[in-house]
């Protein structure tokens, strides 16, 4: 079996919070945060058998929230870990944090990779998100980012904003492409029932119009030189996210702090998601053990992100089965919706928008 090679650190800390935003966060309160620093300490005594990590992220929330002295005492946690010497390490940040001072100490301290969350530049798309950007600071931000020496550096795209339309989705995209990012990560706008956006009952764009957007970044990004490798994101060549690598190719992994998920010895975990549980201690909220139809299904719902697909000689390795014995994988290649070349089996790109109803068809 294959050693863990990737750490998922979560910080659920934000200075103010998005209408659409889903994942485990609080309002920044600086006297959580060193309480909170010595639980994930404590969770990573309890789990990490001290495998040498090759990629590690910090989620969140918004790490980059912390201020300087929170930082180090977070880094001195992450000095548990035994990193590799090619560790891609990734931190995520907003704009706003974003200070010289800051992120001198975070590349001193080993951060190779930056993922910044702009998401918009556009003034009603941000009062609908309920956040601000601004592409003058962004650009400023930016050069400081490049003078340090950051070198990988992702930004966030959100777009099917209600009211949005295709001409505003290329004045954002071409204002990112103007900060030369290495890696583009786009989101559609998906409305859960426990944001603002979700009690606010708002009503989400057409499919019609979602999947036009859609085309239009890929259209884009594919004629500025980024490689569609996963149905969101886009990279320059060789900057591709070793890190969610991990996810879509099936492997296992760490997830530490509140909120955070993990897939560790054939176990797939998920942390509580309430800050007053996992500050007593109270760590993980489930856990599901992963039969081998469980873990094959998964290989599928996972790797047809990839735009290269799945590669049939790894699957067989890994399961000690034939893929298409397993999937109806050849009536899908005879309908089109699934193509086979060179080992590999891949959703047909024209048909990626309709990943999910593919994937009912297999599993």
């Amino acid at each position: 079996m294959e050693k863990i090679k990737s750490v998922y650190i979560h910080i659920p800390f934000c200075n103010s919070i998005c209408s659409y935003c889903d994942f485990c966060k609080v309002v920044y309160n600086h006297d959580w945060v060193g309480p909170y620093l010595e639980k994930i300490e404590s969770e990573i005594d309890n789990s990490y058998l001290g495998e040498e990590i090759d990629t590690l992220y910090i989620g969140g929330g918004t790490p980059s929230s912390l201020d300087l002295s929170e930082l180090e005492a977070l880094f001195k946690v992450l000095d548990k870990f035994h990193k590799s010497a090619s560790l891609e390490f990734t931190f995520e940040c907003n704009l706003n944090d974003i200070t010289e001072e800051k992120f001198r100490f975070l590349y001193d301290h080993g951060v190779n990779r930056l993922s910044i969350g702009i998401e918009s530049f556009d003034p009603e798309k941000l009062e609908f998100m309920r956040r601000e950007s601004n592409f003058k600071d962004a650009k400023k931000k930016m050069a400081i980012l490049r003078t340090i020496g950051f070198k990988n550096i992702n930004v966030d795209l959100m777009y099917a904003i209600p009211g949005e339309t295709i001409k505003v989705l290329k004045k954002d995209l071409k204002k990112m492409l103007k900060l030369k990012p290495e890696h583009i990560s786009t989101y559609s706008l998906i409305i859960e029932k426990n944001t603002l956006v979700g009690l606010n009952k708002v009503k989400p764009i057409s499919e019609e119009q979602d999947f036009k957007m859609y085309d239009t970044i890929c259209k884009i990004l594919k004629k500025k030189g980024y490689i569609h490798y996963e149905v969101s994101n886009f990279a320059k060549k060789g900057y591709e996210s070793r890190h969610n690598l991990t996810y879509w190719n099936n492997l296992e992994y760490y997830g530490f702090g509140v909120g955070a998920s993990g897939y560790v010895a054939a176990i797939r975990y998920e942390n509580t998601k309430s800050l007053t549980e996992y500050l007593k201690g109270n760590f993980v909220s489930s856990k599901s053990l992963m039969s081998k139809v469980d873990n094959m299904e998964n290989e599928l719902i996972l790797g047809f992100r990839k735009l290269e697909g799945i590669n049939l000689e790894h699957f067989f390795d890994k399961f000690e089965e034939n893929m298409q014995n397993i999937f109806p994988i050849k009536p899908l290649i005879k309908s089109g919706d699934l193509i086979y070349k060179d080992g590999y089996v891949y959703i047909n790109p024209k048909k990626l928008y309709v990943m999910n109803e593919i994937l009912l068809k297999l599993i």
